[in-house]
């Protein structure tokens, strides 16, 4: 371990260390992306969060496939356990809801730390389907590469008001 200092720290305070490093690496991600929608508006500051989300889900997915240990096609199974692992996982009220079949899994975040910040900031909500596309088709391809995403609601499209948005994982047998 590189930092010895973090060996002291009982369960709870490194729980706290957790949640604060999450919130660390979201705000980290909110500036730049606040600072390029000033500067150069929306449209390419879009560009860039899908450019950085291409990169940046498939790292987080290698790590945590790896870190849980799970096997090359973990399934819908390994999936719900990766996604509960993801930096925002420690920040979003969120719902994993798997079919009886195990065919299915549909993940819903019911409430977003970065759509309540930018409401209580006056600004328009993100308009995060086109990234979260990206997003959770690359880490969910990562984790097992027979799993499809597809977005049921997300901002602007939400045709569910009663989250902030929803995707539906299938496991594709090949």
């Amino acid at each position: 371990m590189k930092n010895e200092f973090l060996k002291e720290l009982s369960k709870e305070q490194l729980l706290r260390l957790i949640e604060d490093y999450s919130k660390n690496w979201l705000a980290m991600d909110g500036v730049w992306f606040q600072s390029v929608e000033k500067t150069a508006g929306m449209d390419q500051a879009m560009y860039h969060d899908a450019e950085a989300w291409r990169r940046f889900t498939v790292i987080e997915a290698k790590r945590i496939k790896q870190f849980l240990q799970l096997p090359e096609q973990p399934g819908l199974e390994g999936l719900a356990c990766a996604l509960q692992l993801r930096f925002y996982a420690n920040l979003n009220e969120a719902d994993i809801l798997m079919d009886s079949g195990q065919k299915t899994l549909v993940y819903r975040t019911r409430e977003c730390r970065v759509q309540r910040a930018r409401e209580r900031k006056g600004m328009p909500f993100h308009p995060c389907k086109p990234v979260g596309e990206i997003e959770y088709t690359g880490f969910a391809r990562t984790i097992d590469s027979r799993i499809r995403c597809e977005c049921v609601s997300c901002f602007p499209e939400v045709t569910d008001a009663t989250c902030c948005c929803a995707w539906r994982f299938t496991l594709q047998e090949t």
